[in-house]
């Protein structure tokens, strides 16, 4: 038991909670970069702790009925085969170029999942408020063959790096599918990633290098952070920890695609000025419509 690995557990686990993405994204890199696991077993050891995670999740989405199983099934149709040959092809890859490779296909898939974050909240941002309600759902119109080339590419992806079960296909969703209230986006995601990575834990067990003690002391801090970050997640400051994240992913695929730390650094250093720069003009705004309140509230 590494009480190290477990801590890092803890970590990610409360970071899926809370945002609701960035299992694989964060897991394989951290243990990658910062514990100096080979990639293939990184990618293998995330997978079967995402599918111990995922049930929670999804069973929570599905007693509140926001799941729409029609895709579902779609989704699954491509992505449960795709990924279970998208792990037989990091295998049959092989070689002494192995660990290389799945450094590159990794660093892409995280660069990928970042700006599919952004793209995201600003697709969330120009929906605003236009959502259907819950009754209208059911009308919502599945469109099979797209939906079916979502699940084979993500799939595929997630086979092959354990990262996109969550930010890729969401966003490809989103696109698809734009007026799917945020609910039911969630948690169809949620549901169809349990076979999705179901099926490629299975073809890493065949063709990867799972190390079940590695995996057990992720798991045993990653339940626990999932379940802590899903219960503070309705009070978490999501305009916060998004940006984190997406930083987080950005400097990880980075660092895997070994570009130099010294752009890495300065893109974390850009990143924080940002950042505080939008957090002072956000402070003087709530200043300012506090103190027209308080002038409105004397006259």
């Amino acid at each position: 038991m590494d009480w190290l690995l477990v801590l890092g557990g803890l970590g990610v686990g409360t970071v899926v909670g809370l945002t609701g993405m960035g299992g694989g994204a964060l897991m394989t890199p951290m243990l990658v970069i910062f514990f100096g696991v080979d990639p293939v077993t990184a990618v293998s050891s995330d997978l079967v702790v995402s599918l111990v995670m995922k049930p929670f999740g999804a069973g929570v989405h599905a007693k509140e009925g926001t799941v729409n199983y029609q895709l579902v099934k779609w989704l699954c149709l491509g992505s449960v085969p795709s990924a279970f040959a998208g792990s037989w092809l990091l295998g049959v890859l092989g070689g002494d170029d192995v660990s290389a490779t799945v450094k590159l296909y990794l660093g892409i898939a995280l660069v990928v999942a970042a700006a599919s974050m952004v793209v995201r909240h600003q697709l969330n941002r120009r929906r605003n408020q236009h959502i259907p309600t819950d009754g209208a759902q059911h009308a919502l119109v599945v469109r099979p063959i797209p939906t079916v080339l979502i699940g084979v590419v993500g799939g595929l992806i997630v086979g092959m790096t354990s990262v996109g079960s969550g930010s890729l296909i969401i966003v490809a969703l989103l696109l698809l599918y734009p007026t799917l209230s945020a609910g039911q986006l969630v948690g169809t995601d949620l549901v169809q990633a349990v076979p999705l990575v179901a099926s490629a834990a299975l073809g890493h067990y065949f063709f990867g290098d799972i190390k079940f003690a590695l995996a057990g002391s992720l798991m045993l801090g990653a339940i626990p952070g999932v379940l802590i970050g899903a219960r503070i997640s309705s009070r978490a400051p999501d305009h916060i920890i998004r940006p984190i994240l997406v930083v987080v992913l950005l400097a990880s695929g980075a660092k895997l695609l070994e570009v130099p730390n010294e752009w890495v650094l300065g893109f974390i250093g850009a990143a924080l000025v940002v950042g505080l720069v939008a957090m002072a003009r956000g402070l003087s705004r709530g200043r300012g419509v506090a103190v027209a309140e308080a002038d409105a509230t004397a006259v």
